[in-house]
């Protein structure tokens, strides 16, 4: 079929959406099929056999989009909907595949052209926008409304997670709704150099490693809080992998100021590739994040590097993780704090929940599993 990819972020960037992307064209691609991805104008070319990259227009005062919503991203979406109007009517797609808040418009346009129509749904834009500014709880309602519209209005809806396909169900029963998750990537050889964590900052004790985003609601304001409460009581060291310059120049400071700088330590990014030799350095792997819905992509790597998770109890993570594959607690700093303690001192509890995480990902979550299901919810368009 000739496909429509609709992706409002910055494309290519190894963040999560952007990389659930790149897989899904990947595997679209080696399926057979025929994709323009329409994006923003920030992002590199990747080459996929059978994928054609449009941009929208170089917007002089747009640059550096962050993750979630904001200004820019705004402004950004309104030249997309301008380019996805021309493209559709310029080619003929069978059908539009509609990333995150890009249904709208697709959606709008697909009522004079009648395509198959994917919602491919990310997060819920209405429980987002609340969450980032409490104040618009008094419009939640009207804000599920319009996503109730778009769920309507697609033939399909992909959810990344059982909580957003329970949200499609609850008011639209009977709308064609399926998960796909993403995926755990494994360790794989690589010409590319992968740095010994240890000898980088020289430590000899059990390493944590929190890898991803250093937005607020990632926790790692709990995180480094909680390191403070557990006052070097046991020997440990916290190795942290991602963040943009301004994030990583605030929590730097933050740690200083708490004097726990000798035990964290943040290096920045590192390349998706090298993810899994990492995650397999390191004696625990920390999820410490406070709110959402839809699951990390992060979860699901770490699972598969058998290493133990300690993960919050809130519904991104629940829906994987449960008791006999992660050590889960409340995200309060004094439940983080004994979880953290637990896991440092248990080293039979460590082995188990490592192995019976790496198991899950392996029956579930493989790079198999998402191109047959995803194939599936294909073949049912044709």
């Amino acid at each position: 079929m000739n496909i429509l990819l609709i992706a409002p972020h910055p494309f290519f960037k190894e963040r999560g959406t952007p990389i659930a992307v790149k897989l899904l064209l990947e595997t679209l691609s080696e399926s057979g099929h025929s994709i323009d991805l329409l994006t923003f104008h920030e992002g590199s070319d990747v080459q996929i056999p059978q994928v054609r990259i449009f941009r929208i227009f170089k917007i002089p005062f747009i640059k550096n989009i962050p993750i979630a919503f904001s200004w820019k991203k705004v402004v950004s979406d309104v030249f997309l909907s301008g380019y996805l109007i021309y493209l559709i009517f310029k080619y003929k797609y069978d059908v539009i595949h509609a990333v995150e808040e890009s249904i709208f418009p697709a959606a709008i346009t697909n009522l004079f052209l009648k395509k198959k129509l994917i919602y491919d749904m990310d997060s819920s834009m209405a429980d987002q926008l609340v969450e980032k500014w409490p104040w618009l709880r008094h419009f939640h309602k009207i804000l599920c409304s319009f996503e109730n519209w778009a769920f309507k209005r697609a033939d399909l809806v992909i959810p990344v997670c059982k909580q957003l396909a329970d949200k499609v169900k609850n008011n639209n029963p009977d709308k064609k709704v399926y998960v796909l998750e993403d995926i755990a990537f494994e360790a794989k050889d690589t010409e590319m150099k992968v740095e010994n964590l240890r000898d980088s900052i020289n430590a000899n004790e059990l390493l944590c490693l929190y890898v991803g985003n250093l937005e607020s609601y990632q926790g790692i304001d709990l995180l480094l809080e909680s390191i403070t409460e557990l006052n070097g009581s046991v020997p440990f060291r916290v190795v942290i992998i991602g963040g943009i310059e301004s994030d990583l120049r605030k929590y730097r400071e933050k740690t200083k100021k708490l004097k726990i700088s000798d035990q964290v330590d943040f290096i920045g990014p590192r390349p998706l590739k090298l993810l899994p030799h990492y995650l397999q350095q390191a004696d625990i792997l920390i999820s410490p994040r406070i709110k959402g819905q839809n699951t990390p992509m992060k979860i699901y790597s770490y699972l598969a590097s058998g290493k133990p998770v300690l993960a919050t109890e809130i519904d991104s993570h629940i829906q994987v993780l449960d008791s006999s594959c992660a050590l889960l607690v409340k995200p309060r700093v004094q439940e983080f704090v004994r979880g953290l303690k637990r896991l440092i001192e248990e080293r039979e509890l460590r082995e188990k929940l490592g192995n019976a995480g790496q198991r899950l990902a392996r029956q579930q979550y493989s790079l198999a599993s998402y191109k047959r299901k995803l194939n599936d919810i294909y073949s049912l368009l044709i």
